[in-house]
């Protein structure tokens, strides 16, 4: 079997969307399968039309720099154009049995232009909608033209691709109401390597001290600072929480869009000094700032994109034995069991949240218990192995309906 996927972006930058990318080619690799990798022009840091990284060999796709496609709306059409062409001169180098387009939209399209050309059936896995991450980034808002149109073309490719695949029952669900037949859509759910984690270890006293945390209950967030993250929520709640715990602070490991207005939001509170900021840290390192965390804290508001989408990490957090508070999004709710495997409150309800984080605090003797469960949830249910092994189905699936044979390792 040789799929050649068709990705957004990939390593060497570090998001969840190459975590999740590396994780499924790689047990796509242990089925026996052959994977070939394109990139879209989106990947901002290719070293040339090729590039091998930690192993893992990338074909990339120039952007395109003509006055034209710096016009409105005419850079997604050139860069479709772009991809377009860049996978049709590699699908007819490896020669793929099934070309494999994940998020967005804009690399949907031309593979499945590629898939009609070339007579390769073509698989779409929708890891959210494009049009929903336009609405939180601020370049569009929900109902627009420009937000039903990319709606339209979401649809459309849904209906054309051999298959769907999406990484949760919330966007299932969308899909479906699209008019898409149930049984031509598969969840991969996010998951995780469970060996990649460890319960948490002790905390690093000098790093601790260093970040002047020392004596400190210490409730963090670790990722990116997005706006539907909704880190405002938690930093709204801390004079709330510092009434009943003084020696609370909040540690804010990462960075992102988000981080000046959130700088600011901390001083305008008065608790400039109870908010640690590190920025971005090393990957080999976030570990030790794990360690450091008593709860974490994952404060999602409530939009499409967070109902629908399920996050990977309060994943990783139970992976690795953590105890975690989480607001009541659908995504959230899919993956966290109120009360078993972590704390649920009400989304963007400040009030809810410092009553969450206090309950937790309160109720220390639970924390093995909920540590414990999370643990054997992750490991009985969502690792990568279970969730890449509904692709052999599928794959199967599409191939008998376009009269093709599966070849002999599809059943590896």
């Amino acid at each position: 079997m040789r799929v050649l996927h068709v990705l957004d972006h990939s390593i060497p930058l570090h998001s969840g969307y190459t975590f999740r990318t590396l994780a499924l080619l790689r047990e796509q690799r242990r089925l026996g399968w052959e994977t070939f990798h394109l990139t879209s022009p989106k990947h901002i840091a290719p070293s040339g039309p090729e590039e091998t990284v930690d192993g893992w060999h990338f074909y990339r796709t120039g952007a395109a720099n003509s006055a034209l496609s710096r016009l409105p709306g005419f850079g997604e059409w050139a860069l479709m154009k772009g991809v377009q062409s860049r996978l049709l001169e590699v699908a007819r180098r490896v020669q793929p049995d099934i070309l494999h387009a994940h998020s967005p939209v804009l690399n949907a399209l031309p593979a499945l232009r590629v898939g009609r050309e070339l007579g390769i059936p073509v698989v779409y896995e929708v890891r959210a909608f494009w049009e929903d991450a336009a609405v939180d980034h601020g370049t569009t808002s929900e109902g627009s033209l420009r937000y039903r149109l990319t709606r339209q073309l979401e649809t459309h490719a849904l209906r054309r691709a051999d298959h769907v695949f999406t990484i949760c029952e919330g966007l299932r669900g969308d899909i479906v109401a699209r008019g898409i037949a149930s049984g031509k859509v598969t969840v991969i759910p996010n998951a995780v390597d469970i060996e990649s984690f460890e319960p948490g270890g002790a905390p690093d006293e000098a790093l601790k001290a260093r970040l002047g945390l020392a004596g400190a209950t210490v409730l963090g967030f670790i990722g990116s600072f997005y706006a539907y993250e909704g880190l405002d929520l938690l930093l709204a709640a801390m004079p709330m929480l510092l009434e009943s715990d003084p020696m609370l602070r909040v540690l804010l490991v990462g960075g992102g869009p988000q981080e000046a207005a959130l700088k600011a939001q901390a001083q305008a509170l008065g608790i400039a000094d109870k908010v640690v900021f590190t920025g971005r840290v090393p990957h080999a390192e976030v570990r030790h700032y794990y360690d450091l965390v008593d709860v974490l804290a994952y404060p999602r508001h409530s939009m499409r994109l967070t109902e629908l989408v399920t996050p990977l990490k309060p994943l990783e957090a139970m992976a690795q034995g953590r105890v975690l508070v989480a607001s009541d999004v659908g995504g959230h709710r899919e993956l966290i069991r109120d009360g078993q495997t972590g704390q649920l409150f009400r989304a963007g309800d400040a009030r809810a949240l410092a009553a969450a984080v206090l309950r937790l605090l309160q109720q220390r003797d639970r924390w093995p218990q909920l540590r414990a469960a999370g643990r054997r949830f992750v490991e009985q249910e969502r690792n990568w192995s279970g969730s890449a092994g509904r692709y052999v189905g599928a794959y199967g699936q599409v191939l008998a309906g376009r009269g093709m044979a599966a070849p002999a390792a599809l059943s590896a």
